[in-house]
């Protein structure tokens, strides 16, 4: 048995290293590619991608892990669920069982997707993601369509290959948050919609209007790139290990245990984008920095899932970026960089600016409140998409009416409207949710750091944010992807996911805001 584990661990340590080369080669393109290269980099993505399925795919993986008498049924089942136990793996230590668990869910999923499906799409949306820059930067989706439809056609490809037992969105929602069905994030997000209309409403009824006005001055991008950068010095992250570059559409991508980028896009007109952008990313930055060194190189060294990642980036830009406390502490800071902007502005007068709610156009600029009606937008449009209920040339006219319905607002052009996002230009159909998701996650785990940390306001204040990543690191990041995002969330709150703790939140917050 330990030859057959040893081997296996050698066989994924390859496919860790290859992934590491193609996201190495993605954040090229989104930074310092020149234009002209983007034939040559699908060619190089696909080869990639091409080399990854062989590897993830081989006979030997599923020889050594039927010899441990891992069940490979090949049916939609196989994608949906954890795995059983077999006698021999159970018998394991719990890491190795969480290895042979993950490392049999990417070997099914692969398994089941053709060499040629895996190539293509990677070729293509390499292709689409330029074609998306330039579309976006026209305002015209007629730029964009043509080539959308391509990676549709091999989405939804991809979800007929994997198989599904109730809804085609299951597959590709699986590939971001491991065993949650599209019934279960509508019926999450059912409750959620209808707490945040009530909220919004009684918000809008309130009377009180929040002035933003200052946030919309000019602030010299340079002055941001060194607020940022002392501001993700004092939360923790190690630019030892990583780096903050900006491209059109922030991210934050791993290209080895000690080598986590991030992105940030800034707005010299608009404050809000570049900070909170940053802090965000930063908090999927330390997510990946923080999984304990065993796990390094191995499929475990990554968030259990996206909407666990997702907690993690939005506790830092939001429970803790945005609160009064976060703020008491740097906004001195910020008044020494742009004390012409902030002429006039006070320390209560910018936390409730930068917490305004108004139902905006941007969902990476959204307030709190309105945030999550963006991700059910999204997510009832590719869920269409992908069940054939919607036409790709149809989306610009879909959009606007989901906006009118559940913002109140119509884009003007495009690029505030259908174009906004990279994620369908790189195929990324089941993303979106985890979002929303990772919101409803933060607010619970958020209680939890609360609850341990009693002090927690008064540290914040002090810019004292070691506690803080300590616990999530011992609570949360070191164990990477060995528990399963639903049994984390047990583990660390006591309970299962639980909207209330969301909505409490923001009740709590913008109760005090607008006197509601």
């Amino acid at each position: 048995m330990e030859d057959t584990l040893q081997r296996l661990h050698e066989i994924d340590r390859e496919v860790q290293h290859l992934s590491h080369v193609a996201s190495a080669l993605h954040w090229d393109q989104e930074t310092y590619m020149p234009p002209e290269a983007l034939g040559e980099r699908a060619e190089q993505l696909a080869l990639i991608q091409g080399l990854i399925h062989d590897r993830q795919t081989s006979a030997e993986i599923g020889d050594r892990l039927a010899a441990l008498g891992i069940p490979l049924d090949s049916g939609p089942a196989a994608v949906r669920g954890p795995l059983p136990e077999s006698a021999r793996a159970s018998a394991l230590p719990g890491a190795q069982r969480a290895f042979l668990r993950e490392l049999s869910r990417v070997y099914l999923r692969a398994r089941r997707l053709p060499r040629r499906l895996v190539t293509e799409l990677a070729r293509e949306t390499a292709i689409g993601q330029k074609k998306w820059v330039q579309a976006r930067e026209a305002r015209d989706f007629c730029l964009f369509a043509g080539q959308l439809g391509i990676i549709v056609g091999l989405v939804r490809e991809t979800s007929e290959c994997l198989g599904y037992a109730e809804h085609p969105y299951d597959p590709l929602l699986d590939e971001y948050e491991p065993w949650m069905k599209t019934a279960e994030v509508e019926r999450v997000f059912r409750g959620l919609r209808e707490g945040l209309a009530e909220l919004t409403a009684r918000i809008v009824g309130s009377g009180r209007r929040v002035d933003t006005r200052f946030l919309t001055r000019r602030f010299p991008v340079d002055r941001q790139r060194e607020l940022s950068r002392r501001v993700l010095d004092a939360i923790g992250y190690d630019f030892t290990r990583g780096r903050l570059d900006e491209s059109v559409h922030p991210f934050t991508t791993r290209l080895g245990s000690c080598d986590v980028r991030l992105t940030t896009r800034l707005n010299e007109r608009f404050l809000n984008t570049g900070i909170f952008g940053t802090i965000h990313e930063c908090g999927h930055g330390l997510y990946e920095l923080g999984t304990a060194p065993s796990l390094r190189g191995t499929v475990l060294a990554e968030g259990a899932s996206l909407g666990i990642h997702e907690s993690q980036s939005r506790t830092w830009e939001n429970l803790i970026g945005r609160s009064r406390p976060f703020w008491e502490h740097f906004f001195p800071v910020l008044r020494g960089l742009f004390p012409d902007a902030l002429e006039g502005v006070d320390l209560e007068g910018f936390y409730r600016g930068v917490n305004a709610v108004e139902p905006s156009l941007i969902r990476v600029e959204a307030d709190e409140v309105t945030y999550n009606l963006h991700i059910i937008l999204r997510f009832e449009l590719e869920k269409a998409v992908v069940a054939r209920e919607l036409q790709v040339a149809d989306l610009p006219e879909a959009w606007n009416e989901k906006s009118r319905e559940l913002l109140g607002i119509v884009p003007p052009d495009d690029a505030q409207g259908v174009l906004q996002d990279i994620h369908w230009s790189g195929g990324a159909f089941g993303y979106f949710p985890t979002y929303a998701l990772g919101n409803l996650y933060a607010a619970q785990f958020f209680a939890a750091l609360r609850r341990d940390l009693p002090e927690l306001d008064t540290l914040i204040g002090r810019g004292s944010f070691a506690e803080i990543l300590e616990w999530q690191r011992d609570r949360i990041h070191r164990h990477g992807r060995q528990i399963p995002a639903a049994e984390l969330c047990r583990q660390v709150t006591g309970e299962s996911l639980a909207p209330e703790h969301l909505l409490g939140y923001l009740r709590g917050k913008f109760g005090e805001i607008y006197g509601i």
